[in-house]
């Protein structure tokens, strides 16, 4: 995903891209970036995530660090877009009223009544193809989310954004100097090799926070462009079934797994067999020191699951494997 990410710029006209990564994916973005023909060492490189709003401040920092002012298009990495020309055609419109000093995030058109996405409200036109942001919303309920469906003017939260360097630093230090601060001082305290690494200590005492409430939901200047391009943000099971090559009933099986008279699932195997029959529209996924049984409309309540792994303070929240 991360190489999709850097071939979807193919064709957009843009300078080579600068990414924003954890330390622990250092290799991996590396050898992305130098396979699709890109520096790659042009990686800022985070000893601990602080969600977006540093991360993209840090990359502002880094752009601008020559006394160049260029444009950031912030585009995260686990997103699948089917249809590269209209987000290019979306991006050039965006890129237009982010030169006109406007902070612009994609919202993209819905095309169900979604609950694991946030919405964001289309206020007054500001061009033929954006509107002012009225308002974000967060995840709704099923009832909330089909209003927001057949009310129209709803567009699912991208997480994506254009605008000037200076004018989201600028605007970041309005509502959130904390960050702007640690984020210099973690900047200033680099060490630079194979990328920038930005120091363990003050980038750790750098507030964490995302743009949307960092900025974007305090500033006059939010502007969102509709996208409508096959999107998917990969962030729920269901969007893994979504996207996957499905069987004849619908099923996506992946590794050691069966499925009898069943419709619509997503069963996934890291290890032992899965064996499921007479069920329709569930995920089941077995790791190696957990097994997950949902169904697809409520798999988002995993997130409520995690929560309930870390108060207990359960390895399972965490744990990896090789």
């Amino acid at each position: 995903m991360v190489r999709a990410t850097l071939d979807r710029l193919e064709g957009l006209g843009t300078n080579p891209p600068l990414v924003v990564a954890n330390m622990a994916h250092r290799d991996l973005v590396a050898t992305e970036l130098d396979t699709a023909g890109y520096d790659p060492q042009r990686m800022i490189l985070e000893p601990i995530g602080r969600n977006t709003a540093p991360a993209a401040a840090v990359a502002a920092l880094y752009l601008t660090a020559a006394g160049d002012d260029p444009l950031m298009l912030l585009l995260p990495a686990d997103h699948v877009i089917e249809d590269t020309a209209a987000f290019h055609l979306a991006a050039n419109d965006a890129c237009v009223l982010a030169a006109e000093g406007n902070l612009v995030t994609f919202g993209i058109v819905p095309t169900r009544a979604e609950t694991g996405y946030g919405y964001i409200r289309s206020g007054v036109a500001v061009a033929e193809s954006a509107y002012r942001v009225d308002k974000f919303v967060e995840k709704p309920d099923a009832a909330t989310a089909r209003r927001y469906l057949e009310e129209g003017g709803y567009l699912w939260n991208s997480g994506m954004f254009v605008f000037r360097c200076s004018d989201y630093l600028r605007t970041l230090e309005q509502f959130a100097p904390e960050i702007v601060a640690g984020c210099k001082r973690a900047m200033a305290a680099a060490e630079k090799r194979r990328g920038v690494h930005l120091d363990p200590h003050e980038f750790a005492a750098t507030p964490a926070d995302s743009i949307d409430y960092a900025v974007m939901e305090r500033t006059e200047a939010a502007v969102v462009v509709p996208l409508d391009a096959g999107w998917s943000d990969v962030g729920s099971w269901a969007a893994l079934w979504d996207i996957a090559d499905q069987d004849a009933d619908g099923n996506v099986l992946i590794g050691d797994a069966i499925a009898v008279d069943t419709t619509g699932s997503y069963l996934r195997s890291d290890g032992g067999l899965i064996a499921v029959a007479g069920v329709e529209d569930v995920v089941v996924v077995s790791t190696h020191d957990a097994v997950l049984v949902t169904t697809r409309e409520k798999c988002q309540s995993v997130k409520a699951i995690v929560d309930i792994l870390k108060g207990g303070q359960r390895p399972e929240a965490t744990d990896t494997v090789d």
